[in-house]
């Protein structure tokens, strides 16, 4: 049975569809009480909720604040200039504007995104502990840099359960290799760990209309028909209650059992979800799915928005390559192209379907970089102080919230620690990150640990 634990949800549908493996994706129900005829049926909130769900669009490697974000005139007015840092500062080759009625500050790089400013809840007093890339990642996804903890999204579906009873309640599109403990559900029981779905290289005619492949392998049976398929798991689930009813008590069997039904139903609804065949010009257009550097993230954003709207919970959206040590004034700019129409087209279409009330759509990186120079045209980590922004969902629309000092290196207002965040986002959702816990090991754990405040002052 220790093999278990290692099957992914790709082994599970590639099981299902052939017939051959055992088990499935991992114990879905692994402390789940046997009385609980479905752990992922919709719970209660704590109390009455600014948001229904999460979309967290992921930015690895530390986005340079300073050039996205976070305007520093000083910074400019000191180029070159050296003092507490170990290198000359360094200022932003591009030029800050006002956007909006808010007249917030964004970088000419983010046209898109600066166009949406009124909705942006603009974060600048943002810090954590680490400065280090896999420890920073990993407090960002589960409060904690050096141990094994649920995720973000673990706590949010632990805590209030999916409204799809076909779809998981938790995605992750293309995280990051190595990075299932950021979608993992650590010791919460397995159902509430995220499901991995594989993104798309995929560009031109063939991407714009929805073909050429799905980004679920083996979601589909070339060989046994569904009711076929049906009797196969019929036989597979007899012999695991079997098994249940004997051991009387057999967590690892209950989320096999679990899993074969939730990866049948998603047979039948994950194909029509991931299918864009159906989706207009103007909103392939207004995601940047034409074939240009937005293509492959804007593809990635149309679908966070379809499966938000078909009841998942938590949807995790992840851009790679900000770890700009060198060579900042191609690559920053590349980047910024990749995301900004996909971003401004999330939230605008969100908009006018009158889900982004209701939808909590929050961008960040691990960490920031910093205001002096690396390598001549590089910045360096930054943990000290950087910017994350949210929008919808409760927040506080064109405005911003905390600072860094003159030069962006430190957190000096407003300041907003990883636990801080944490205890926000769940506020946003309508659950106390104090009374949001799970009994593990002789004590109650929580994702903020025993520190976090919620940023009241964000709040609409």
């Amino acid at each position: 049975m220790s093999d278990l634990f290692s099957i992914t949800r790709r082994d599970l549908l590639k099981t299902v569809s052939s017939g051959f493996g055992y088990l499935a994706f991992s114990s879905l129900a692994a402390a789940a009480s046997a009385k609980e005829a479905n752990p992922l049926a919709p719970k209660v909130a704590h109390f009455p909720a600014k948001a229904k769900r999460v979309i967290f669009l992921c930015m690895r490697g530390g986005p340079s604040h300073v050039d996205t974000f976070d305007y520093k005139p000083a910074l400019k007015r000191d180029n070159g200039k050296t003092g507490q840092f170990r290198g000359s500062l360094l200022a932003s080759p591009w030029e800050f504007k006002q956007q909006g009625k808010s007249g917030l500050w964004i970088s000419e790089l983010l046209p898109k995104i600066g166009s949406m400013a009124d909705e942006l809840c603009l974060l600048r007093g943002m810090h954590t502990d680490r400065p280090v890339h896999p420890l920073a990642m990993t407090a960002l996804h589960t409060g904690n840099s050096q141990l094994v903890r649920p995720s973000l999204g673990a706590w949010t579906l632990y805590g209030l359960g999916s409204e799809n009873e076909s779809m998981p309640g938790f995605i992750s599109i293309d995280p990051a290799s190595g990075s299932a403990q950021h979608y993992g559900s650590s010791f919460l029981p397995a159902v509430y760990q995220g499901t991995k779905l594989s993104g798309s290289n995929r560009r031109g005619r063939s991407a714009r209309r929805g073909g050429g492949g799905s980004v679920v392998p083996d979601i589909k049976n070339p060989q046994l028909s569904t009711r076929q398929q049906r009797q196969q798991i019929d036989l597979i689930q007899e012999l695991n209650k079997a098994k249940l009813k004997r051991e009387k008590h057999a967590p690892a069997v209950e989320g096999v059992i679990e899993s074969y039904e939730l990866a049948f139903r998603m047979q039948s609804e994950m194909p029509d979800l991931m299918d864009m065949s159906r989706e207009s010009e103007k909103t392939m257009k207004l995601y940047g799915i034409d074939g240009s550097e937005s293509d492959k993230f804007g593809r990635k954003c149309l679908l966070a928005r379809r499966l938000s709207e078909s009841g998942v919970r938590f949807v995790e959206v992840s851009h790679n390559g900000w770890d700009t040590h060198r060579g900042m004034d191609t690559s920053i700019p590349r980047l910024c192209e990749q995301i900004d129409r996909p971003i401004a087209g999330l939230l605008a279409d969100l908009k006018q379907r009158k889900m982004l009330d209701e939808t909590l759509v929050i961008w960040s990186g691990e960490f920031g970089r910093t205001p002096y120079a690396q390598n001549g045209n590089g910045r360096d980590h930054n943990n000290k102080g950087y910017t994350s922004w949210m929008a919808g969902g409760g927040v506080k629309g064109g405005f911003s919230f905390g600072a860094t000092d003159e030069h962006g290196h430190t957190a000096v207002e407003g300041k907003c620690h990883t636990h801080d965040w944490h205890a926000t986002i769940l506020h946003l959702m309508g659950l106390n990150h104090e009374q949001l816990t799970y009994r593990h090991a002789g004590r109650d754990f929580r994702l903020t640990d025993v520190a976090g405040n919620v940023l009241k002052e964000i709040v609409a």
